[in-house]
């Protein structure tokens, strides 16, 4: 445990933090976007190809609560510190490595190493931020980091390949993780709750399946589970359905990189906005976001213009953003420190498995509808979400009664008294 004496200054740590995970994910979206490309440029093998992406991004589904258990069990910056370092060791030997085969296996390699950051990172944000309130603000910054590395990596993953080939893309993608760590080093404070008593967790939260547990027993967490379920299962769908609504336009392989440009800078811009969300307002977000989502998603499927698809979408990363925000301090807020790792990581893993699900059922949907229907579809799913998740804005009056507990004096207190009674 680190004493406050060596503490990092709150803001500066998540600060340092954030940066380090634009920096890694820039690295490692641009690696998986060289990835793919070359195991298909090698191969052309479907097979090969959809073992890649298996791989890669369908591990969280697999493994997320396994390595959820490691930032509960042991010191969350030692675990992150580890994560990182062990990522990179993979990413080198990528550098080093030409048959396709085993390029997928250091990449799943890499890939299981990732997953405990993840986790152990959003489990310590409620602890290393000095105030409640700077919550969402920390979830904000963060998520900007992550959304801004996904939306830029594969290009800049593309460029490099096309110019100098996939190994200095690995090669990079090392360095960055390196980066990464060494922000990560600097940053020192309290990543688990001081007052949490081990004896208590380990009575409460036994076991690896604890967070899957949990994650089902509080009924808030439960209703969010299951609408985010039905919402993946709908717009991932509508995932797979990009590149051919871009063909259909005309617009080809250009039109599909503004398609992932329109969403990518819409979610940066969603998360920045998210910064200013309280306990207060994070439900109503959740809800608000969800739905429209769904509205973008039936504008998408109802475009009579490109242009119209890409406003569309950017408004449907505007509010994906949003809700990210929203739902991880929902969460955060609900969820014991002795478990919080591994409930992050059950969530993760079953919105891994939908989406998993997602893309099997659209293979062959494509070929039975047109590929603007499929976003039909997601957005129908989008607005039972919502629906589902409107229970939720009772939260609301919660936050309010506890704001008046803590803070009887604190500005619109009265009014908000009179709305409780």
């Amino acid at each position: 445990m680190e004493t406050r004496r060596q503490s990092t200054p709150p803001r500066t740590a998540v600060r340092r933090l954030a940066l380090g995970r634009l920096i890694s994910v820039t690295g490692g979206a641009a690696a998986y976007t060289a990835l793919n490309f070359t195991v298909w440029d090698r191969t052309h093998s479907p097979g090969m190809q959809a073992l890649s992406l298996l791989l890669t991004f369908g591990v969280a589904g697999i493994l997320g609560p396994f390595a959820g258990a490691l930032g509960d069990r042991f010191d969350r910056r030692k675990v992150m510190i580890a994560s990182e370092a062990l990522a990179s060791a993979f990413f080198i030997g990528m550098v080093f490595a030409h048959a396709p085969l085993l390029l997928i296996v250091l990449a799943f390699g890499s890939a299981i190493s990732e997953l405990p950051f993840f986790s152990a990172s959003r489990a310590a944000i409620p602890n290393l931020v000095e105030r409640e309130d700077d919550i969402a603000w920390a979830n904000s910054l963060i998520t900007v980091g992550v959304h801004a590395g996904i939306a830029v990596g594969p290009l800049i993953g593309g460029l490099i390949v096309a110019s100098a080939g996939p190994t200095w893309v690995f090669a990079i993608n090392a360095v960055s993780f390196l980066v990464s760590l060494v922000l990560t080093i600097t940053v020192h404070g309290r990543f688990v709750d001081p007052e949490r008593e081990a004896a208590e967790g380990e009575s409460e939260h036994q076991g690896i399946t604890a967070g899957i547990r949990f994650l089902f027993g509080e009924p808030v967490l439960r209703r969010m589970s299951l609408a985010w379920l039905v919402f993946v299962l709908g717009m991932g769908m509508g995932m797979v359905a990009d590149a051919p609504i871009a063909e259909s336009f005309g617009t080809g392989a250009t039109g599909f990189g503004f398609l992932i440009a329109a969403w990518g800078s819409g979610s940066v811009l969603g998360s920045v906005a998210g910064r200013w969300m309280t306990a207060r307002t994070e439900p109503l977000w959740v809800v608000v976001g969800a739905a429209a989502i769904a509205v973008a998603a039936i504008g998408v499927g109802l475009a009579p213009w490109f242009w119209v698809v890409l406003v569309s979408l950017l408004v449907m990363g505007t509010a994906d953003g949003l809700t990210i925000v929203a739902e991880n301090g929902i969460m955060q807020r609900r969820t014991p420190d002795a478990v919080r790792s591994r409930t992050m990581a059950a969530f993760e893993a079953l919105l891994s498995l939908g989406l998993f699900v997602a893309y099997l059922v659209a293979i062959p949907l494509l070929r039975a509808v047109e590929p603007q229907r499929v976003y039909l579809l997601g957005g129908i799913a989008a607005a039972a979400a919502a629906i589902m998740l409107v229970p939720l804005l009772s939260l609301r009056r919660e936050a309010a009664a506890e704001i008046l507990e803590l803070e009887p004096e604190a500005p619109g207190a009265a009014a908000w008294e009179s709305r409780i009674e």
